[in-house]
């Protein structure tokens, strides 16, 4: 049940790195971070979130995959919101390095 929580990990790892290459910055730093901060969400709405919604929908199977997805999908937006901020600081970052 976890298999859209293990792909997206990796897209997220893949996606950092290559924009972070593609911006002229370490890839392997980016690529951390993005990694770390998809993790960290995906463990806390599932520690917080998760176990009480999954107690209120355990009698049909499929709302139980539906439930347990929830995490990926957070966890997917706070790496867009993740990469928003690397991408605004690198912008930052080339306009003083220009002046």
């Amino acid at each position: 049940m976890l298999y859209l929580a293990k792909f997206a990990g990796i897209a997220v790892l893949v996606w950092f790195y290559l924009t972070a290459k593609d911006k002229g910055e370490s890839g392997v730093q980016w690529a951390i971070i993005g990694l770390i901060g998809y993790w960290v969400t995906w463990w806390l709405v599932k520690l917080t979130v998760l176990s009480a919604l999954v107690g209120m929908v355990s009698k049909t199977v499929t709302m139980v995959f539906l439930v347990t997805q929830i995490p990926a999908f957070c966890a997917i937006a706070a790496a867009v919101v993740i990469r928003k901020k690397l991408l605004t600081d690198a912008a930052g970052k080339k306009l003083t390095s220009e002046q």
